[in-house]
């Protein structure tokens, strides 16, 4: 059954999710609070890069399934994908998040659905969003459903593991999660895993900090590496021709709007609990200005003394526009 949706968040997730359910026969109202961005999607203009946006986008809005505005309007589904970034003490800036669900309050009804795909920590949902959601004067759970569904996706091959990767859904309640589940399959392949809703922001912050804490191990050992006179890449190579031992490659760092973000929401709900996570963490922030000394160094061994030098690559990762958390840009910025 197709349903009305109402999108709040129209960047790296929000863009491409609303233009996959409007091109699968749902009609989408998409939100955003940046005024420019609004008027190029009505445009079929692009403010975000992604492989194969551009076609979607433009059979979305041509087939009358998809516009974009600056205000909320009612309708069947609610979709909150606003930015959850960390502040400068490493804690979670929920304000994106709680501003979003008060700006759809006015406009939800009873039998709605609200889902949360923002990354966020654990117990957001519960603690956030349901206060708010309450000031409707509708019983949660029983007239107004309520679900976490965090994406999964890489930039670059955002609309293949829209369709192909599993899906964690989330729900208040059994009603809540079968009602998102029943949503997804519209045009999710993969298997659609339901749980609650803490658990599903558990378990997309565990995803990327297993990812954070794998990097970082890399890492050290290229900082152990570099003091003793071994080529690291070369060792973790041969270390990970054990067939039971996959190393990742060393870099200057995390980037991006998960990996570098994520793993300090554990850290600060159980920051007693979480050592090896703020030390992975820790080291991975470290990572880029050691390469900006490891260039200073270069530089003196060579005798350069007024070295001039050329950095390739911005974005926190291969082929894409998205610099959000790069560490290209805080090697730039030690240097």
């Amino acid at each position: 059954m197709k349903k009305s949706l109402c999108v709040v968040g129209l960047g790296y997730i929000g863009l491409p999710t609303s233009v996959m359910f409007a091109i699968h026969g749902h009609k989408v109202h998409g939100v955003d609070i940046n005024h420019k961005a609004v008027e190029m999607i009505n445009n079929k203009q692009l403010h975000i890069e992604e492989n194969g946006l551009q076609e979607r986008l433009e059979e979305a809005v041509d087939a009358g399934l998809f516009k974009a505005s600056v205000e909320p309007t009612e309708a069947d589904v609610f979709v909150i994908a606003v930015p959850s970034p960390i502040r400068e003490d490493k804690t979670a800036n929920l304000d994106y998040v709680r501003k979003a669900t008060e700006a759809i309050v006015p406009f939800v009804k009873e039998g709605n659905l609200v889902i949360l795909e923002s990354t966020v920590p654990p117990r957001t949902v519960e603690d956030v969003m349901i206060p708010v959601l309450e000031q409707t004067g509708l019983s949660i759970g029983e007239e107004l459903f309520v679900s976490h569904s965090p994406e999964r996706v890489i930039p670059g091959k955002v609309f293949q593991e829209l369709v192909d990767n599993d899906r964690i859904v989330g729900g208040i309640n059994d009603k809540s999660s079968t009602m998102t589940k029943e949503l997804y399959e519209s045009f999710v392949k993969g298997n659609i895993h339901l749980t609650d809703a803490t658990t599903a922001e558990m378990a997309k912050v565990i995803e990327n900090t297993y990812r954070d804490v794998n990097i970082a191990f890399a890492n050290e050992l290229a900082l152990i590496s570099d003091k003793i006179g071994v080529n690291s890449w070369e060792a973790i190579k041969l270390a990970n021709y054990h067939p039971r031992v996959n190393i990742h490659t060393p870099g200057p760092g995390v980037g991006g709007h998960c990996i570098a973000v994520d793993p300090w929401f554990l850290a600060e709900i159980e920051p007693d609990l979480s050592k090896i996570i703020q030390l992975s963490r820790n080291t991975n922030d470290y990572m880029p200005s050691y390469t900006a000394e490891q260039i200073q160094q270069i530089s003196k061994e060579q005798f350069i003394n007024d070295p001039k030098v050329a950095l390739f690559g911005l974005s926190f990762k291969a082929n894409i526009d998205d610099q959000r958390e790069s560490p290209s840009l805080k090697v730039i910025m030690e240097l």
